[in-house]
């Protein structure tokens, strides 16, 4: 995987991860507080509608202004409420207003009175201030109507009121304890659940009132929109990067089909960093090659038809003097002159076949450990059986036999060597000369002449298929313009490269093979 896409995709998902953070903190937070603000206003309503129906509530339940700062504020208070409390509070709702000290509950009543609450910890001093009522109400009734008014006041007070009856019911010891001290206590069931006040009346019965849930800002319709948030989000990120996959590989499909409908020159345009950068590259190349083999087969079509021609009709006119030959020597001459064309078709073939093996891909090379040098030395002692006219000589320079062992396929590196040393005795007027350098590296085979050289303008030239510097098509001198092609494929196929320039020592051409002396994974190793 590329670093530069590994490092988008991380911020990115870096990226996306903190937005879902922000947006689900700034939801929880902005929900719940609407949330909160419902409930501290809804939770008292029933205590404070309760309190909003007595015209006398403040006279009859004093004791409620010093333990909850129950009162009845004056016009001069009201000024300090801002003007949509003052709205809500004209239409008789039940208002909290936070402070600093915890809320304060308001609610409109008759006579343009507004009542108040004062409560630092809403949920149990309300549930506190029901159970001093209910207490108040029932001690001051009749066993006879208690039970009755009990029920009343559980409905419109919003709670459940149940006589301690069952050891069932019984709460734990500490509780009792507590309620035997005091006569009234606030405990929650479970720890965290919802309240209960425990009371114990002037005749000595005991009664459990039941309060509903307190405020859960982890409700499930929150944690549910929570969840809806996160999915929404994480699908849009995952929607617009696939499109952006989509359309990366919309481009390759188009350029694939525009390739298909004979657009050799088409390629991919993508940008680095993306998901499908390396394929692109790879596609690419693809297409390069391709259009590479293309070329070549057109040329190679043109090419073979042109190096063909000469010796087959050179075959059919010896053939026609047979024919009319009556001289035994001349017909012997024929023959020998078919022979040699045959010789010459088949000398072709094999060329043709080898370069085209080597351009589609090369051949499977099976690289193994070879000596380079014993390759030169029997290269130049070949060659010299076969040029006696010419002194072919090999220097191999001091200290490469200890490095001599090099991965290679030694069929095609002799060949290689062969076609330079055999091309270089075509052109020489009398000597050779094979220089041999390797090190731990790298290997370097030079091949020098005396011959006339080849002009600068035309050093790459003679690397390309068919490509010959003189017009001549003879057995003896012209070859076919493929050695050369091979030589370079060979060297591209084991990692190296072939050149040519000017040699120095014998003035003619030096045609140069180099190539890694060991595959890379032997010499990262």
């Amino acid at each position: 995987m590329p670093l530069m896409f590994f490092l988008k995709l991380y911020a990115r998902f870096a990226g996306l991860t903190a937005l879902v953070l922000l947006v689900c903190i700034g939801l929880f937070v902005g929900v719940n507080s609407v949330r909160s603000q419902f409930w501290h206003e809804r939770f008292p309503e029933p205590l404070m509608r309760w309190l909003q129906s007595d015209p006398a509530a403040a006279e009859r339940y004093h004791w409620l202004g010093s333990l909850y700062n129950f009162s009845v504020l004056g016009s001069d208070q009201l000024e300090s409420l801002s003007p949509i409390t003052l709205e809500r509070l004209g239409y008789h709702q039940v208002v909290a207003v936070e402070s600093s000290t915890g809320y304060r509950i308001l609610v409109g009543a008759p006579e343009d009175r507004v009542l108040q609450l004062r409560l630092n910890d809403p949920y149990q001093q309300v549930a506190e201030a029901v159970a001093l009522i209910f207490r108040w109400h029932l001690d001051s009734s009749g066993s006879d109507e208690r039970s009755e008014l009990a029920v009343r006041m559980s409905d419109e007070l919003n709670v459940r009121v149940r006589a301690i009856d069952t050891p069932a019911l019984l709460p734990p010891g500490d509780v009792l304890d507590e309620v035997a001290s005091q006569g009234m206590v606030f405990f929650r069931d479970g720890g965290n659940g919802a309240g209960r006040v425990l009371v114990r009346l002037e005749d000595g019965e005991l009664i459990r009132i039941d309060l509903a849930a307190p405020f859960d800002p982890w409700a499930t319709p929150v944690i549910l929109l929570l969840v809806l948030v996160v999915g929404g989000v994480l699908a849009a990120a995952l929607y617009f990067g696939l499109r952006e996959v989509d359309s990366n590989l919309r481009k390759v499909e188009s350029v694939a089909i525009r390739i298909a409908r004979g657009e050799m020159g088409a390629r991919v345009e993508a940008g680095p960093g993306t998901l499908v950068s390396r394929l692109a590259a790879s596609f690419n190349g693809m297409a390069e090659h391709i259009q590479r083999l293309v070329q070549v087969q057109r040329e190679m079509i043109h090419a073979v038809s042109h190096e063909l021609r000469t010796p087959v009709a050179r075959i059919r006119f010896g053939v026609q003097m047979i024919e009319s030959c009556q001289d035994e020597e001349r017909l012997q001459k024929q023959l020998d002159d078919i022979d040699g064309d045959i010789q010459e078709l088949d000398e072709l073939i094999d060329e043709i076949l080898t370069y085209a093996r080597l351009e589609q891909g090369g051949p499977v090379f099976s690289l193994q450990e070879a000596s380079v040098t014993d390759l030169v030395r029997q290269v130049v002692s070949e060659q010299q059986i076969i040029r006696p006219g010419l002194v072919i000589e090999a220097d191999i320079e001091q200290g490469s036999e200890h490095w001599a062992m090099s991965d290679v396929e030694p069929r095609y590196i002799h060949r290689a060597i062969q076609n330079l040393v055999g091309n270089a005795g075509r052109y020489a007027k009398g000597r050779v000369l094979v220089r041999c350098h390797i090190d731990e590296d790298n290997c370097r085979i030079d091949v020098e002449d005396d011959g006339p050289g080849v002009p600068e303008e035309d050093w790459e030239k003679v690397f390309t298929a068919f490509a010959r510097l003189d017009d001549s098509r003879t057995r003896t001198s012209g070859g076919y313009g493929l050695g050369l092609s091979i030589v370079r494929r060979i060297l591209y196929w084991h990692g190296g490269q072939a050149f040519v320039g000017r040699s120095e020592a014998l003035g003619g051409a030096r045609f140069s093979l180099v190539w890694p002396r060991k595959k890379p994974v032997d010499a990262i190793v």
